[in-house]
């Protein structure tokens, strides 16, 4: 596996805290890469970075001491990746897996409107209306600040806060995008979305602070973006 061309930065400069999360790339015995969400745990510079373990349908995924892989992050304004190695995966107090510090850590920038079309099929549910208006739709493109939302009514005003669900798949794992976002734009309906019975088109942002939410919403970005062959 290689990784992208681009700027190269030191990964200490990222700043990443515990908790931040991580996508690690490795090669199946077929030669198909099967991707992987993990979340930081700390690292010191020139040593070595910890993770939480690697999971696939509940269970730990074993990976071996000297195994080759690829670590892809998502940054503010774009994605770095850099090659490393597994150094060992502790299972005593608590499962670790740790890996080799990166030499050099590949970053490309992508801009905050760069969205990916997904055409996900969705619930928004208005989270400031006292009734709490529910309707079906469509999230037409999706980055990982904010999407294009298209429901078959008006579900609020800009301003509004909402909750979007759906699921994703991730891999071989299905999982449930849950996220909340506030309303920044109404946008004049295309052509397609007058044959689709989808009226109300929105931009909205994504303003969700929880942690595990996001790890799924960063996972499903990150796959999307790897179908569109952002690296290639």
């Amino acid at each position: 596996m290689s990784v992208g061309d681009g700027l190269f930065v030191n990964f200490d400069e990222l700043k990443l805290t515990a908790g931040f999360p991580v996508q690690l790339q490795v090669a199946a015995s077929d030669g198909k890469p099967l991707r992987y969400s993990c979340k930081l745990i700390g690292y010191l510079p020139e040593h070595g970075i910890l993770l939480t373990p690697a999971r696939a349908s509940g269970k730990l995924v074993r990976l071996v001491g000297g195994q080759k892989l690829v670590v892809r992050l998502m940054v503010a304004n774009g994605m770095c990746l850099f090659s490393a190695s597994v150094e060992t995966l502790t299972t005593s107090p608590y499962p670790i897996l740790h890996l080799s510090y990166p030499k050099n850590v590949s970053f490309k920038g992508v801009r905050n409107a760069t969205r990916i079309d997904v055409r996900l099929p969705i619930k928004a549910r208005n989270e400031s209306d006292l009734e709490g208006v529910t309707l079906e739709g469509v999230v037409a493109d999706i980055s990982i600040t904010g999407a294009r939302m298209e429901l078959t009514a008006s579900i609020g005003s800009v301003g509004d806060e909402v909750n979007v669900s759906g699921r994703v798949n991730i891999g071989k794992l299905s999982c449930t995008l849950n996220i909340k976002a506030v309303i920044r734009s109404r946008i004049e309906r295309s052509t397609r979305e007058y044959d689709d019975k989808l009226p109300a088109v929105y931009g909205v942002e994504f303003i969700e602070s929880d942690e595990d939410k996001l790890l799924v919403l960063y996972a499903y970005v990150y796959a999307a973006m790897s179908n569109e062959s952002l690296f290639e």
